[in-house]
């Protein structure tokens, strides 16, 4: 306000000092950082300790506006100037001073920091080279130190070396010793038995075990590289010759000691009941097979021995049972063979798997895998023929006391069921026991021997009793046609025979063409005579019965002997051997059927006369179709047809097949059709020709009428030929 008064002339606004440094104020930017530092560097140089944020502020805003030289005048005339209009405090005047105080010694005041700072500076280098200079002295001092340390190691070291020559001279003279001494104990080690080795082979007080046979294979190996050592350029030597020769005294005392061990756990396990192959059994027995003389004279032992228990084991069984009579001896189920014959070759069978394993385990051969039922097969190797002939020999006293019972027990039966079931029995174990040992064994030989047997006691039964149907006569006073009750048994136990043939098949998908020929000497003994029987029984009843149905009874005996054989798949040829022999009766059976009914009919000598006549030789002249004849005949026929005769014949109701019966009545009822169908044809032709008078008329008088198609409704024969 008093400097616009004070200028009487206006100037203008571009001069004004105050635009001027308004418009610099506003157009300087603080907002760089290099700016905002330094402010805050003459900050806290000028800072008191009254001033505010705000003033922090403005001061530095002041004191950069404060280097502008057009500005003198404005900061003189801001520390001149009159108080403010809104009656500033006395902080202001504090921040006011500060900031003039600010303009003028600013470099001043720089420039006695910098000097401070340099004297701080000094102060603290002068310090570090005093100490770096006692580091000096201390470093030079070690330095001397190490120098003459240096120099007495010298001077030791030139003392003490002929001493560390003649050290390492000893060194290596001792090294070249130790080198020779562990070659000699290597070879002293790997050549040469230790006496507790030489002991565990020679001595008899020392049982077989793991050091019997460590020592046994270090002899054999110390051998094997003697060999090889001895087949060198130089050829034998004498430390070679007596390695060898002591060795092989050692060698065969072991084998002579494992000969005596085995003979002697032989003989001890072979009158045992309870079987059990220790580690040590093994390792002897794989051990003494190098040398095949010695095990065979072991096994030898064993085998005796073996025999001789199991013949004992066998006896006891058959006459004590098991221990406290539990199970019962075997001897008290003589009344039932099948049990008992069972039961000793169940016996027999489980001793034979006992003695297998024990074998097997003996020669190391039970890691081999097998189904239990399939056949052993046997590769060749010694360890499998030692087991199949000590199993053939260690059963063969088994075999008489076996044979005589099991052959006692057949020929003492009297029923066919039982004699094939006792025979299907010993079959059965017989080829277990080929599948298991093998078909040359003794015992496989003796159990075909037994089988053969039976089955000839067997089949002896059954031919005897095929032969005693051919003596039973037939009841002439009787006059059904069922089948006889002697037929009846016949096909009964030929039945229970094809059950026990069905249930002893090894397996469901067995061969049905094997099966089928294995019992087709069965069927032809059983069912042959049967039918044979039948027929020859049929005719000669008929022979002095006429009037018995000798066809229908035969059919019956047939039919009822083929529904025996269609319960069985392994009967199927023989059954169609049956069937074929029904189809042949039953085409006979048609034949007589078709003539009675001609017969009953009336129509018999019509035909017939129709059939023979000569193709010349007209109807009407024939006494059989004349005109008056013929309609005599059709008149009798036309009632006939209204009896019951026509859609069943009584004759046909004693078949046991109801569909047979119906299948015969139809076949003769279409050959009757045929025949009428033929005469009236006939008939209407010579009409035609003159040579037969009202032809149509005798044909039409009585049913059918002459018309075929009715007569077929008649007999109910339409839907068949639909």
């Amino acid at each position: 306000m008093s400097l616009a008064v004070s200028t009487p002339s206006p100037t203008p606004s571009s001069r004004n000092p105050i635009t001027l440094r308004l418009r610099k104020i506003l157009g300087t930017t603080f907002t760089d950082p290099t700016t905002t530092e330094a402010l805050q560097t003459l900050s806290h140089l000028y800072s008191t300790p009254s001033t505010s944020v705000t003033a922090h502020v403005q001061s530095p805003e002041q004191n950069a506006n404060a280097d502008d030289d057009d500005d003198d005048s404005w900061s003189d005339l801001d520390s001149e100037g009159t108080a403010p209009r809104d009656g500033a405090s006395g902080h202001t005047n504090v921040s006011n001073e500060t900031a003039v105080r600010a303009r003028k010694n600013l470099q001043k005041d720089l420039e006695n920091k910098l000097a401070e700072g340099s004297q701080h500076f000094l102060k603290a280098f002068g310090e570090v080279d005093q100490k770096l200079d006692d580091l000096q002295k201390i470093v030079t001092e070690m330095r001397q130190y190490c120098d003459d340390a240096e120099a007495q190691l010298k001077l030791t070291e030139e003392a003490s070396r002929s001493l560390l020559e003649q050290a390492e001279s000893l060194r290596d003279e001792r090294q070249e010793v130790e080198t020779r001494k562990s070659i000699v104990l290597l070879f002293l080690d790997r050549f040469t038995l230790s006496e507790d080795e030489v002991e565990t082979i020679t001595s008899r007080e020392i049982s077989l075990g793991p050091r019997f046979f460590s020592a046994m294979n270090k002899t054999e190996r110390i051998r094997t590289d003697c060999r090889v050592l001895m087949s060198g350029e130089d050829g034998p030597t004498n430390a070679g010759m007596d390695i060898m020769t002591r060795t092989s005294s050692y060698l065969e005392q072991g084998y002579d000691k494992t000969h005596r061990w085995l003979t002697f756990e032989f003989r001890r396990i072979g009158r045992e009941s309870q079987l059990e192959v220790t580690s040590v059994m093994c390792d002897a027995i794989r051990r003494l097979s190098l040398r095949p003389e010695l095990l065979s004279d072991a096994l030898t032992f064993l085998s005796e021995a073996r025999q001789s228990t199991l013949l004992a084991l066998f006896l006891e069984a058959l006459t004590r049972g098991g221990p406290s009579g539990l199970p019962r001896p075997i001897e008290l189920h003589a009344h039932d063979p099948i049990r008992y014959v069972g039961d000793m070759l169940a016996w027999v069978h489980q001793a034979i798997a006992a003695e297998c394993e024990f074998l097997e385990s003996l020669f190391g051969l039970n890691g081999q895998t097998r189904m239990v039922g399939a056949v052993r097969t046997f590769s060749g190797s010694e360890e499998e023929e030692w087991v199949k002939d000590l199993l053939n020999s260690s059963v063969g006293k088994l075999c008489v006391p076996l044979k005589v019972r099991v052959l006692q027990t057949v020929r003492a039966q009297e029923s066919s069921i039982v004699s094939y079931k006792v025979a299907n029995l010993v079959q059965y174990y017989m080829l277990t026991m080929q599948r298991t040992i093998g078909d040359e064994s003794l015992l496989s030989q003796t159990l075909q021997e037994i089988t053969d047997v039976s089955y000839k006691v067997f089949f002896d039964s059954i031919e005897a009793q095929g032969r005693a149907l051919h003596r039973i006569p037939l009841d002439l006073d009787d006059p059904s046609v069922s089948p006889l009750n002697s037929i009846i048994d016949h096909a009964q136990l030929l039945r229970e025979i094809m059950q026990v043939y069905d249930s002893s098949l090894l397996s469901e998908g067995s061969n049905p063409s094997e099966a089928s020929t294995g019992f087709r000497h069965v069927l032809d003994v059983m069912v042959d005579p049967a039918v044979t029987m039948c027929a020859a029984a049929a005719e000669e009843k008929a022979r002095l019965r006429p009037r018995w149905d000798s066809a229908v009874f035969v059919l019956n005996c047939l039919g009822y002997l083929e529904n025996v054989l269609e319960q069985f798949s392994f009967t199927e040829d023989k059954r169609k051997e049956v069937r074929d022999n029904i189809e042949e009766r039953v085409r006979l059976l048609e034949d007589e059927h078709y003539e009675r009914i001609l017969k009953d009919a009336s129509l018999s000598d019509a035909i017939r006369t129709l059939e023979t006549k000569d193709a010349a030789t007209p109807l009407a002249r024939l006494p059989a179709t004349e005109p008056e004849a013929l309609a005599k005949a059709l008149a009798k026929f036309s009632l006939w047809l209204s009896t019951p005769d026509v859609i069943s014949s009584p004759r046909l109701f004693p078949l046991s097949s109801s569909l047979l019966a119906g299948h015969v009545h139809r076949a003769a009822l279409r050959r009757l059709v045929r025949a009428y169908s033929a005469l009236c044809e006939e008939v209407r032709a010579e009409s035609a020709r003159g040579k037969y008078v009202a032809g149509s008329v005798v044909l039409g008088r009585e049913r059918p009428f002459g018309q075929v198609e009715l007569l077929r409704q008649i007999c109910g024969l339409e839907e068949e030929d639909a």
